[in-house]
């Protein structure tokens, strides 16, 4: 492997770092050590690094903000890639957007709101890249990134950019076609907005900020929402309604101000969020019949 990285370094393709532990990019603050995390600096070089990785068989995973993800305690023997310097964003036209995979969700809609421009209110607490946004077709408030992305550029897996529009996406509840193909990568976004009046859309984003601060533990590192909501009912309602609400393992609780947040609030592993992931599962699934959907991708726990 270390010839492998010595290569990757020799193509001048980016940044490289050697030996990064997870915990430092991925919101749960736990997680292994990554043998390397790759930062191409355009779409070039992420060709390259792509053509070099797949030619050799190397291990890779693209990771954006790492807010949705829950890696193992084990190392990762391959290569992380990060877009954070795809994080251009762009307006253009009177009410359109074009934005980078690696750009801030968060960063995006306050821009969105300074411009007088509705749509992306529901967005401005989701600690994600615009690129995992998509993915997850992330949402909040009714709304989600379906109802707005007017396209999608992505690097297929014969290293050709392609555009998807917004019906070829397959968008639905926490779904995108992009989580059909994973070798696909999302490279940029095209977003349609609406004018609105700039006072109320911040005053909404405010009123939100305060409605989070209340009912969710954000003062923990945490991967956000676990599971999706089944129809007719909350995930939370379910964890709470099987005693779990507060469940403690090792360093992590089930939120006793969410149940449908699992925190790291006492250096917890990724053992103990795991452990608490499966064991509310699976109390909801025995006693409601409910199989709640995880919203949180695992990686390395095979």
């Amino acid at each position: 492997m270390d010839h492998y990285i010595e290569t990757i370094k020799d193509l001048n393709i980016g940044r490289v770092e050697e030996f990064a532990s997870l915990k430092k990019y991925t919101s749960y603050h736990v997680g292994g050590t990554a043998r390397a995390i790759v930062f191409p600096k355009n779409t070039e070089g992420l060709v390259t690094l792509m053509r070099y990785l797949r030619e050799n068989n190397i291990l890779y995973k693209v990771l954006g903000k790492g807010s949705n993800v829950l890696f193992s305690e084990k190392n990762y023997n391959g290569v992380i890639i990060k877009l954070d310097d795809f994080d251009e964003i762009t307006f253009f036209g009177r009410n359109k957007v074009r934005a980078g995979a690696g750009a801030s969700l968060i960063k995006l809609s306050t821009m969105a709101a300074k411009r007088g421009l509705t749509g992306l209110e529901f967005a401005s607490g989701i600690p994600g890249s615009v690129g995992g946004s998509v993915f997850m077709n992330a949402g909040a408030y009714g709304s989600d990134m379906g109802y707005i992305v007017e396209r999608v550029k992505v690097l297929t897996p014969d290293l050709k950019i392609i555009h998807l529009e917004n019906r070829e996406m397959d968008f639905h509840y926490r779904s995108s076609i992009l989580q059909k193909h994973r070798d696909y990568i999302c490279l940029e976004v095209v977003i349609s907005l609406q004018k609105g009046n700039r006072e109320a859309i911040e005053e909404v984003i405010r009123d939100r900020r305060e409605r989070r601060l209340e009912s969710q533990p954000l003062e923990y590192p945490s991967g956000g929402s676990v599971f999706r909501n089944p129809e007719g009912t909350s995930a939370w309602k379910l964890i709470d309604g099987v005693g779990l609400k507060g469940r403690v393992q090792g360093g992590a609780m089930v939120s006793d101000k969410h149940a449908n947040f699992v925190v790291n609030n006492n250096g917890g592993t990724a053992d103990d969020v795991k452990f608490l992931i499966d064991l509310c599962h699976d109390k909801v699934l025995e006693e409601y019949g409910i199989d709640l959907k995880c919203e949180q991708e695992f990686v390395n726990w095979e």
